[in-house]
């Protein structure tokens, strides 16, 4: 009883510690709102508002249709180009992709031929250019089968996809959460990291140790309370800001994913601790965070799937506790998991915690001790 009052009191003391800094407490602020907010809202993954013209050389109904099936959001409005127009256009960059639809395009299609469109792409516009090109192909294959099934022209059998959990394919949605994931990775390692640090610093550690304070108390302690201000912080930013300020349709169960973000706390925040025992200051703190956090966000499936990654990288990343936190977050809140799902990612984060756990405290307490 007298350690659980031991924890208790000591985290009490991070708190208040925590409260009367003012720069973490702006960055705590920053990080669940503005730093969500505004990636997520001025995310342009995919096409969006991209320019186009056509330059029409048919005059045909089917010419128009296809003009017509370019709609916003996706593209703006096709313009009418002339011919003689084309190439001073995209040498100036006035449109990203430029459609020639040739003479006797629609008859040469009803004759059985195989008539082809050309599309003139800008690429500098780089990711505009890439998936725009596809989208344009996809558009005019749709309008083509439509047309040849009213003409009785024979068509291949079309292929009918379905986005599950995201019909609109909106990236923002899928953004707005990795950056929490993101952002509670960050401040996991940090918050920890210096609160350890500004104690050694500041000369109170050596207070705690003269008291009947026993090193698996003092970093549970650290470890618990500063879990608690990012497990409130994130809910509030779920609510407020994905699900109130960005719309986001979350789907799942907020308290499971809550009690996975505690238990992914318990991991990240120990290897915070495990980092301030190899620096002797901050700002070395600071330098061998870097090359920690950096890989846990690129490399956890958050920014690039995990399938893209050669094989032995997967493999090394199962290590890592940002990996299963990316994987249960995104099944919890879009795809409405449940346990039974869910319960092998969060059996290995829970080894993976204790792992780090066991390391940071066995390093903590010879650092005391030295």
């Amino acid at each position: 009883m007298s350690h659980l009052s031991h924890t208790l009191r000591l985290g009490l003391k991070e708190l208040s510690s925590l409260r009367h800094d003012s720069v973490l407490l702006l960055f705590l602020l920053y990080a669940f709102s503005v730093a969500i907010y505004m990636p997520a809202a001025g995310s342009v993954i995919g096409v969006h508002n991209a320019s186009v013209a056509v330059v029409d050389e048919d005059h045909s109904l089917l010419s128009r249709k296809l003009s017509e099936a370019l709609q916003p959001p996706e593209f703006q409005p096709a313009v009418a180009l002339a011919p003689e127009r084309l190439d001073q256009a995209m040498d100036s960059g006035q449109y990203t992709f430029v459609v020639n639809v040739p003479v006797n395009f629609q008859s040469d299609l009803l004759a059985g031929r195989s008539p082809e469109l050309q599309i003139n792409v800008d690429a500098t516009a780089m990711s505009q250019a890439f998936m725009g090109a596809g989208y344009i192909n996809r558009i005019f294959e749709r309008e083509l089968l439509d047309y040849g099934q009213r003409a009785d022209i024979q068509s291949p059998i079309a292929i009918n996809a379905k986005a599950l959990f995201n019909p609109n394919l909106e990236g923002g949605w899928f953004l707005a959460v990795i950056q929490i994931v993101n952002n509670i990775t960050i401040l996991a390692i940090v918050l920890t990291g210096t609160a350890l640090l500004r104690e050694r610093e500041h000369g109170t550690l050596d207070h705690l140790l003269v008291l009947p304070l026993t090193a698996l108390e003092i970093m549970l302690a650290k470890i618990a309370s500063n879990a608690l201000v990012v497990v409130i912080c994130t809910w509030i930013s779920l609510v407020v800001v994905v699900k109130g300020a960005l719309g986001v349709p979350l789907a799942g169960s907020m308290g499971l994913f809550l009690a996975v973000t505690a238990l992914y706390l318990f991991a990240s925040t120990a290897l915070g601790i495990f980092l301030a025992t190899l620096a002797r200051s901050t700002p070395q703190f600071g330098l061998l965070a870097i090359p920690v956090i950096i890989p846990m966000l690129l490399l956890s499936g958050g920014s690039t799937p995990l399938d893209s990654m050669p094989q032995w990288l997967q493999w090394v990343m199962q290590g890592s506790p940002s990996t299963h936190f990316v994987s249960l977050g995104a099944a919890i809140l879009f795809r409405d998991a449940g346990w039974t799902v869910v319960w092998p990612d969060i059996l290995a984060l829970a080894v993976i915690g204790l792992v780090f756990f066991g390391v940071a405290l066995a390093r903590f307490r010879r650092s005391l001790a030295s």
